[in-house]
Order: C-alpha cells, then sequence, then structure tokens
C-alpha cells in the first residue's frame, strides 16, 4: 500500500511536469499551439483570425481531431495490456520520436513557420492525447488531472478553505494541500522548463520529456490487472 502510495506521487509529479513543459514548448517554439490543454487552442485560433490575415490560423483546430484520436487509441491499447502504465510507455516513445524528428527535419527556428514545426506539434498532441485518457481510464493513478489546471486550482482552492473552518485540527488538510502542491507546482515546473527549453532549442527539446516517461515507467511499473474504466 504504502508503495502505490508512493508511486502515486511519482507519476502525477512526472506527468504534470511533462504536460507543463510540452504545452509551454509547443506555445514557444510552435506558432502558440497548446499540445496538453487543446481546448486553448479555440482562443488561439480566435485571437489569430480577427488579428491577422495569417491563412494557417486554421491549424490550432487540427490539434482537435488528432487529440481525439489519440484517446480513442489510448483506451485501445489499455484495454489490451494488463500493464496500466503501459500506455505512459508509449507517450514517452511517441515523445522521443517527435524530438528526433525534429533534430532530423532540421533546426526549427523560432518563430518560423515550416510544415516539419506543425508535423512534430501534432505528434505532440497525440502524446498528450494518451496522457489525457490515462488520466481518465485510470483516475486513482494520480492526485487528479495531470494536464487540466482548472479542476485542480479549484480543489486546492476548497482544501485551504477547509483550512478556515477546521484548522490544524483537519487531517485531511494536508493530504489536500501536498496533494495541490505537487500537482500545480509540477505544472509550473514543467511550463517554465518547457518555455526555457522552447526558447533556446526549438522543438528538438521535446525529447528530453520523452525520456521522462520512459524513465517514469520503468520506475513505477504497474502489472495488476486495469481497473474498471470511467
Amino acid at each position: 500500500m504504502e508503495e502505490k502510495a508512493q508511486n502515486i506521487w511519482f507519476v502525477t509529479f512526472v506527468l504534470t511536469i511533462i504536460a507543463g513543459y510540452c504545452d509551454a514548448i509547443t506555445f514557444v517554439a510552435a506558432d502558440k499551439i497548446f499540445s496538453a490543454h487543446v481546448t486553448g487552442n479555440f482562443i488561439v485560433f480566435a485571437y489569430q483570425m480577427i488579428k491577422s490575415a495569417d491563412g494557417d490560423s486554421w491549424i490550432k483546430l487540427l490539434t482537435f481531431p488528432i487529440f481525439m484520436l489519440a484517446v480513442m487509441t489510448g483506451g485501445w491499447i489499455s484495454a489490451r495490456f494488463s500493464n496500466r502504465h503501459f500506455l505512459l510507455f508509449c507517450e514517452g516513445i511517441i515523445l522521443l520520436v517527435a524530438g528526433v524528428m525534429a533534430y532530423s527535419l532540421g533546426y526549427i527556428e523560432n518563430g518560423e513557420i515550416t510544415w516539419p514545426m506543425y508535423l512534430v506539434t501534432m505528434i505532440v498532441v497525440f502524446a498528450m492525447g494518451l496522457q489525457n485518457a490515462f488520466g481518465k481510464l485510470f483516475a486513482k493513478e494520480t492526485f487528479g488531472p495531470t494536464t487540466m489546471m482548472t479542476g485542480n486550482v479549484t480543489q486546492f482552492a476548497l482544501d485551504i478553505r477547509s483550512f478556515w473552518n477546521s484548522g490544524f485540527k483537519d487531517a485531511g488538510f494536508y493530504s489536500g494541500i501536498n496533494k495541490g502542491l505537487i500537482t500545480l507546482g509540477g505544472f509550473l515546473l514543467g511550463c517554465l522548463l518547457g518555455a526555457w527549453v522552447g526558447q533556446l532549442f526549438g522543438l528538438v527539446g521535446i525529447v528530453l520529456p520523452g525520456v521522462a516517461m520512459i524513465i517514469c515507467y520503468y520506475s513505477t511499473k504497474a502489472s495488476s490487472p486495469p481497473e474498471t474504466k470511467s
């Protein structure tokens, strides 16, 4: 039981860092595209439509069918493998492939709009779709959603409010605060790292979360049968 709790802590922290990292690096180095929180692309698409005559704005909408395809693929994979974390292994491989492709297609300069940039970005979107599927199918494997922070911020605020009612007497307060710090802190750290690496190296930096995800997989193999899907 203690080992499982440690796994949840570690997996949550790694996944939130990776989601924040991928969101930031594609936003900074790939024409302001969100790869993890894809609904943000609605706003970017609308903004670019009214602010410029850029004909590439529609590509932001392409993230949605790719994301949905990834989620469906994630459901298919999870139904065929007993190891719940195998889905994360697949995500890591895809991120590694995306980084290698970015390197092999040539250094993608920040701000340079090219087809390799969009291709690599959509592969990252697909990988993030697998992570979203993992969070939905196996909700108990993490402290909360690892790619969308709005719900986590809401829960964190409610946990803080409970302090005013019960003070330090409420043992659940500490648990809620710790979970909030892990999820929100991990995502913020990932955003900072992704923005920095994206500014320096462009999309080639996507290899880093790929390596991290594979390390996470081999560090926390979950061999028990899949739990009931939600």
